[in-house]
């Protein structure tokens, strides 16, 4: 990263948030900590953020109700980091606005790993890119992409999108028509090998679809061809 960016690390074992920030700042980021959901919200209100690392079990204000709150106005990345391996629980974080979900005890190369990933597209593909030259508008039946100011909007209604959902947007709209595999989304889109995605794909899917769709159990656009992956019909 040419500039430094800021990642807020969010944990009540003020031990952890001490061992996470000292990764961190060796790999030339900077590091701002808070110890529970409220303080993490006020940093965030006050202080410039590039992603949220934050746990979900912590007093005052959980990691998931922040990151409810966190999602009303801000489509920063956020990896949750939580004692909590079950499927259940990562698509639970997932689907209330997380980008990514690192179980404990954490691999430090993967948390390294993870946090520059989720950095570069947000910085490239998200709200924080500038981009100098319109780059066109994709409109597909009443979805317009416009991708010079990475906006979408579905039949008129302007949608919040985060950098990981505006991403999976993109590419499946600059492809209308065409089935993607959660294998091929997941590889496009997080630029990592796929293995057993379903779910995080799912969740992302699932969770743009609420946001395009005015029925989202009766989808006119994002569409899943079963037993082989997403679409976005084709108008």
């Amino acid at each position: 990263m040419e500039n430094t960016q800021t990642v807020l690390v969010v944990d009540d074992d003020r031990d952890i948030v001490s061992a996470i920030g000292k990764l961190l700042t060796d790999e030339g980021l900077n590091v701002l900590k808070a110890y529970d959901g409220l303080e993490a919200l006020d940093t965030i209100a006050t202080k410039q953020v590039e992603l949220l690392i934050i746990d979900v079990m912590m007093p005052k204000l959980d990691g998931l109700s922040a990151l409810m709150k966190i999602r009303q106005n801000n489509n920063i990345p956020v990896i949750v980091l939580s004692a909590k391996s079950e499927d259940t629980d990562k698509i639970l974080g997932l689907s209330m606005g997380a980008d990514d979900y690192i179980t404990k005890p954490y691999n430090p190369l993967e948390l390294i790993a993870r946090v520059k990933a989720n950095l570069r597209r947000y910085l490239t593909l998200g709200s924080a890119a500038a981009s100098p030259a319109r780059h066109g508008v994709i409109t597909v039946g009443g979805l317009e992409l416009d991708k010079e100011t990475k906006s979408l909007t579905a039949d008129g209604k302007k949608c919040t999108l985060t950098a990981t959902e505006y991403k999976i947007i993109e590419l499946l709209m600059s492809n209308a028509g065409r089935v993607f595999s959660a294998e091929e989304i997941y590889q496009r889109v997080w630029r990592e090998d796929a293995y057993a995605v379903e779910n995080t794909v799912m969740v992302h899917i699932r969770h743009i679809r609420e946001k395009i769709e005015i029925n989202p159990k009766e989808p006119r656009y994002l569409k899943v061809v079963w037993g082989v992956g997403y679409k976005i019909e084709k108008y």
